[in-house]
């Protein structure tokens, strides 16, 4: 990675000198405008409004709009003259919570590297003390030409500087809810809590950009002169008023198919029924082998003990007649 920016961080006494890195790289798809007849490129040119010619770079300075439309050019030197003190320094202001930071106040994301062997044991001294307070530090610094917020945080082992946009630039959520008085009923909360439960945790790691995809299969598939793949139809159902018991229920029963425990459930009830079924048949089974082994006049248990005290009842009535 290459440095975008050197200066030091200003912790009380303590100077840290550092290199800024870009932490984060865009991969959205990028289009460019093309002459639909010819495919020439469309290209955009600096032409002077009053003059209707165009203006090189180098006869172009910057300018600031007034409140009437009225502009007022100013040079760089004017600029770099007006005083700037974090022109170089990251100034650590105060530490604080993270949680206290409103995630929409944080705009793009850098690594801070130390730079050079001296800047070693202060960065590590910033780091450990961040960690051990889990607090993050607020600073101001100049990046790109204007002052700025900044929140530094540890991630793994190194430093991370998140610009921030001041207060005044975040607006009010002022009619953005609902004006009418809406009730959910326990019911659909229930429901609610079952469909969060049943999505499960999120392997963010896996994400990727599916559009991407589609749109470079797409013009590889061109450069070829194949026929692209079919793309997916769309979910339905968007942009309709539903029910709304409806849909959580159906949205519960769609994770559940997907991640197979309808059919695991199903599996699991089928072994029960398949054992009884077959206790049943070994049963039979087994009765019917025993009765075919039986030798062809052999009398039953039963019989045998009827025929074994019919002699007593005889002996008896002998012993009557005699007395």
């Amino acid at each position: 990675m290459r440095s975008i920016w050197k200066g030091s961080i200003s912790f009380g006494l303590v100077n840290i000198p550092i290199k800024v890195f870009g932490a984060t790289e865009s991969h959205s798809v990028s289009f460019r405008q093309v002459h639909a007849s010819d495919g020439g490129r469309i290209r955009y040119r600096k032409v002077c409004e009053l003059e209707e010619t165009e203006v090189p770079n180098e006869e172009i300075t910057k300018a600031f709009e007034a409140p009437d439309g009225t502009t007022v050019p100013l040079s760089d030197e004017e600029l770099e003259s007006l005083p700037l003190p974090t022109a170089k320094t990251v100034d650590i202001l105060a530490f604080v919570p993270g949680d206290t930071i409103d995630p929409l106040q944080l705009d793009r994301s850098y690594y801070l590297a130390a730079d050079g062997a001296g800047a070693a044991k202060p960065y590590v001294l910033l780091r450990e003390a961040l960690n051990r307070s889990q607090k993050v530090a607020i600073a101001k610094l100049a990046l790109r030409g204007r002052e700025t917020l900044g929140m530094i945080r540890v991630i793994e082992d190194a430093l991370v500087l998140h610009t921030m946009l001041w207060p005044d630039e975040i607006r009010q959520p002022t009619g953005i809810a609902p004006d009418a008085k809406v009730k959910v009923r326990d019911a659909e909360l229930d429901l609610a809590d079952t469909l969060m439960a049943t999505l499960g945790e999120l392997e963010i790691e896996e994400l990727h950009d599916e559009y991407r995809e589609a749109v470079e299969a797409l013009v590889t598939a061109k450069l070829e002169g194949t026929e692209p793949e079919p793309v997916g139809a769309p979910a339905e159902g968007r942009g309709k008023v539903i029910d709304l018991m409806a849909a959580l229920e159906k949205s519960v029963k769609a994770v559940q198919e997907g991640r197979g425990e309808g059919e695991e459930a199903a599996a699991k009830k089928a072994p029960a029924k398949k054992t009884a079924k077959t206790a049943r048949t070994a049963k039979e089974t087994t009765a019917k082998t025993t009765a075919e082994k039986k030798p062809a006049g052999t009398k039953s248990t039963a019989k045998k003990t009827a025929a074994k005290k019919a002699p007593a009842k005889k002996t008896a009535a002998k012993k009557r007649a005699s007395a």
